[in-house]
């Protein structure tokens, strides 16, 4: 029997057309499902116009109600595909990594770097190995299936802007990939071991801090009025201006008085963070009792936190479940 699959049009430029002053999502589910009419030999499809938006305009109430349509038609349905714009995927992907945890059903979000409407395009592709793979017995567990790629959903970033392979995924391999629209394994996932959960709660309130040489500290105080945690991207492994002038350390450690949440993480694309490196890094990581995020990405270091502090404020807690691995997040 043909699997069930529940569509969930999200918008972006899978679903774009040009508006005179640029591409804007225009296009209907069901006018983009009927541009690859042979899904529908693979598998049934019911459709959801959940939304309609560039995803530079998506955010954590949209990752709440693509998640709450899940929950309410899981039962209903034996995989869903979330047709979604590129530009923050790789956030959604994260963020659903979080709010839908050891599903045994996949959810898989895909879309284009030209509109479906377009001639020359790669969303048909993308849009059919999309639903190929949420047909396939083996598929679980939030991912990104992007040229030819599937991606787990907290490794995916986005790497290209104009390029079809748009996506990498960072220091993970791809679970499979398609030739021909043949679907070839290379890594198989469990489900089962842990309780399925979908949770509906996001506290929004992170901020990233990129630091540029000379930055001031003075950006900790404004910050702390209107944020909860605070993600350091840092130079190298982790470095941070603390030999010479010790205004970041002291605010730092202000910021954690206050009750807050210092996450360090890299500039880097690749290979992670390891603040004990260099004195740069190991004199405040010895300091101050801060989270590292290692070799954990910028997308899901940031939906992580927004999942967490959504469940509670407390210290322990909050490192507890930012060190415990979901879905290779966190790699050993």
């Amino acid at each position: 029997m043909k699997k069930k699959i529940l569509l969930i049009a999200t918008g972006g430029t899978i679903a774009s057309k040009n508006t005179g002053i640029g591409l804007s999502p225009q296009m209907s589910a069901d006018e983009i499902l009927a541009m690859v009419p042979e899904i529908r030999e693979h598998c049934d499809v019911d459709v959801i116009q959940l939304f309609n938006l560039d995803s530079t305009n998506i955010g954590h109430t949209h990752w709440l109600a693509i998640a709450g349509c899940v929950k309410a038609h899981y039962n209903q349905y034996d995989g869903f595909v979330i047709t979604h714009g590129t530009d923050t995927m790789s956030y959604t992907a994260a963020a659903l990594s979080y709010l839908i945890q050891n599903s045994q059903k996949p959810v898989v979000i895909t879309g284009s770097q030209q509109s479906i409407f377009n001639r020359d395009t790669d969303a048909r592709r993308n849009l059919l190995h999309g639903f190929l793979f949420a047909s396939d017995e083996r598929a679980c567990n939030v991912h990104v299936v992007f040229d030819g790629k599937v991606m787990i959903g907290t490794r995916t970033r986005k790497t290209r802007t104009k390029s079809y392979n748009a996506f990498s995924c960072i220091d993970y391999p791809e679970t499979a990939v398609f030739h021909d629209n043949k679907l070839i394994f290379y890594l198989e996932e469990k489900t089962g071991l842990e309780t399925f959960c979908i949770y509906d709660k996001l506290n929004p309130r992170v901020f990233v801090l990129k630091l540029i040489p000379g930055m001031s500290s003075d950006i900790f105080e404004f910050l702390k009025l209107h944020y909860d945690a605070v993600v350091i991207e840092s130079f190298g492994v982790g470095g941070l201006p603390v030999s010479e002038n010790s205004s970041f350390q002291e605010a730092m450690a202000d910021w954690q008085n206050a009750g807050k949440t210092v996450v360090i993480t890299t500039q880097v694309p690749h290979e992670g963070s390891d603040m004990e490196v260099y004195q740069v890094g190991n004199v405040i990581k010895q300091k101050l009792d801060l989270l590292e995020a290692y070799n954990m990405t910028l997308e899901s270091v940031v939906t992580k936190l927004m999942w967490i502090l959504a469940q509670t404020g407390e210290t322990s807690q909050i490192r507890a479940l930012f060190y415990k691995a979901v879905q290779k997040d966190l790699l050993d």
